[in-house]
């Protein structure tokens, strides 16, 4: 199920709900890997899940080590990752912010694990559906995402917002109707695929003529890079 899950999120389908965010997430993502990962460099996945990104490090000869309650190279016991003061090159933490109820608390866990140098990429939700898994505790503006990392000992080097307004909410309403439709005996699931697959290229043509100053502070997701502030 972890392989499928990371396969989906690396390669989203055109006809998945989310296909158009995965797709903005990946290329952005992928654009940090390649300016900021040297190879040798040590990865520390913070809340790793299924893992979807690990190839995009290892592909530029980077050490990547998940970290999560289970699943991982590293064992998350009490928030703490089971690993050593300054040890990794570059933390990343892929839409878990959300779901952390301390998040100065966890914002601390990656400072202590990055070397004075390293780097953090954070990404998570401006606005989005509520989803528990198992918890679901906020979403940002871009100035309170960064108030945030900056109160908990980071300075942030890059903002990029994903998705504006018409394109995510051309999103949610296609959530909406696939899982309606998917409740259609017979028929439902193809009416479903569909419908994304329309919603999802709606949604793509939204984003493109959105200016970027509208997404800027109106995103569906920020991904972010920082770095200690002691630097």
């Amino acid at each position: 199920m972890h392989v499928e899950s990371a396969k989906r999120r690396l390669y989203p389908r055109v006809f998945d709900t989310d296909w158009l965010l995965l797709r903005e997430m990946r290329s952005a993502i992928g654009a940090l890997v390649k300016s900021v990962v040297r190879p040798g460099a040590l990865v520390i996945d913070f809340g790793c899940g299924s893992q979807p990104y690990r190839s995009l490090f290892e592909a530029n000869c980077a050490i990547y080590k998940g970290a999560d309650f289970e699943g991982g190279e590293l064992t998350i016991r009490e928030g703490r990752v089971d690993a050593p003061n300054a040890e990794a090159d570059l933390v990343v933490s892929f839409q878990v912010l959300e779901h952390v109820a301390d998040v100065g608390a966890y914002l601390r866990e990656a400072g202590r694990l990055l070397k004075d140098d390293g780097r953090l990429i954070l990404s998570t939700h401006g606005n989005w559906f509520y989803h528990p898994h198992p918890e679901d505790h906020r979403r940002w503006t871009r100035e309170g995402l960064l108030a945030e990392i900056t109160s908990h000992g980071f300075e942030t080097i890059d903002c990029t917002p994903l998705l504006g307004p018409l394109a995510y909410t051309t999103l949610l309403r296609l959530t909406l109707g696939y899982h309606g439709l998917r409740k259609i005996p017979g028929v439902g699931a193809g009416l479903a695929r569909a419908l994304a697959i329309l919603m999802n290229l709606r949604g793509y043509i939204e984003n493109l003529v959105t200016p970027k100053w509208v997404t800027l502070d109106n995103a569906c997701v920020y991904v972010v890079l920082a770095r200690p502030a002691s630097v």
